[in-house]
């Protein structure tokens, strides 16, 4: 399952089901999908977002199977994009929804 992130202010963010799921948790709004975020409530989703990912060690996910040469990359990393979305979103004050 793939979640993508969309706002009118910024480019679709698609994010592995999995991980797109724990963004959802951080933000606490929900882990349903499909779902959205009213524009007045963005900057609340971004804070809590960044909040959880505070309290988290930059810890390393694996990209795939122990025996893949694939990097491993930390759910810091992954939040960035989703991170900028959000703030996009703040700027043009417009919704965030994903499905």
């Amino acid at each position: 399952m793939l979640i993508t992130f969309k706002t009118e202010a910024y480019a679709n963010i698609t994010m592995f089901g999995d991980i797109g799921t724990k963004m959802l948790d951080m933000m606490a709004f929900g882990k349903a999908v499909p779902g959205a975020i009213n524009a007045e409530d963005v900057p609340r989703a971004l804070e809590n977002l960044q909040a959880a990912l505070a309290k988290l060690p930059e810890q390393v996910e694996p990209a795939g199977d122990a025996g893949d040469d694939q990097p491993a990359v930390s759910l810091h990393t992954r939040a960035l994009p989703l991170i900028e979305l959000l703030q996009a979103a703040i700027v043009d004050e417009t919704y965030v929804r994903w499905e």
